[in-house]
């Protein structure tokens, strides 16, 4: 199935949580020289207009990002969200949130003359809006294929490092599987690569598929995250966002903790935060 389109759910909690995540990921990366390869398994748009129909048919992004953007001046000096919410900025016209960008800008934001950015899309819509939207750059390039195949396909990467983005919709329940055995596969050919996956928290608790899944494979040094608004009951629709990180920069466990702390009360007031080590180092 291809039918998801996340221009409906632009700029959602879990769209905060995740690039607020990626943010921090990326400014660890790039404090060292060295070339990395960022890949993008499923990068939909680069930039999601908030008036579009489609997003606002659902308008999740008032109960995500627009809560930090309407307290942004009070939040400007807090180290975990100020620096994300100023990059946030750079994309209005205005005071006004107009736009919400999807992990594509965030990573092409981020790249630098030594490194390189392959964005991957299987669905045509998503994949002809991201081939409009991205600027053509000698750095990137944009796939309409399929990602997790086309990471496994091309490793080892060129370069010195490697950094991958993993958030499938999960439209089939057999993708919770197939991340994990992509991961094991990365893991085999490029043992020090930072990948970051992301998981929803639905009633349904397939994410334990995925979780368990990756701590069978033995894989080490993974540190998860989850964000949770409410208990998790019938209702349909996600109570909470979950990631998971291979192999996070030295200390940045500590800062997504503070980041994603501070976070959690902002976007509902039940919110809370939880984050772990769910695998250890051999």
């Amino acid at each position: 199935m291809l039918a998801y389109q996340h221009a409906y759910h632009a700029g959602n909690f879990a769209d905060v949580h995740k690039h607020l995540g990626l943010f921090h990921l990326l400014e660890a990366l790039t404090r060292k020289s060295s070339a990395i390869s960022f890949v993008d398994i499923h990068a939909g748009r680069g930039l999601y207009p908030l008036a579009a129909t489609e997003t606002q048919k659902l308008a999740e992004y008032r109960e995500g990002v627009e809560r930090l953007w309407r307290r942004r001046q009070a939040l400007a000096a807090e180290p975990a969200l100020g620096a994300w919410l100023a990059r946030l900025a750079t994309l209005q016209s205005g005071p006004a949130l107009e736009c919400y960008p999807g992990s594509p800008w965030w990573l092409g934001d981020a790249l630098r003359p030594q490194d390189r950015l392959t964005l991957y899309e299987l669905h045509p819509g998503e994949h002809q809006h991201l081939d409009t939207q991205m600027t053509t750059s000698i750095n990137a390039q944009r796939l309409h294929a399929d990602g997790l195949k086309g990471l496994c396909q091309r490793l080892p990467v060129p370069t010195p490092r490697l950094c991958a983005l993993i958030d499938p919709s999960y439209e089939r329940k057999e993708e919770y599987r197939e991340v994990v055995d992509t991961l094991v596969q990365v893991v085999r050919k490029v043992r020090h690569a930072v990948v970051m996956i992301w998981y929803p928290l639905l009633p349904a608790g397939r994410h334990l598929t995925l979780l368990e899944g990756l701590r069978e494979a033995h894989i080490p040094k993974l540190w998860r995250s989850e964000i949770t608004l409410r208990e998790a009951n019938a209702e349909r629709g996600m109570y909470g966002s979950g990631l998971v990180l291979l192999n996070p920069p030295w200390q940045l466990d500590q800062t997504l903790d503070n980041a994603f702390d501070t976070l959690a009360p902002l976007l509902a007031e039940r919110a809370v935060h939880h984050g772990e080590w769910w695998t250890a180092e051999r």
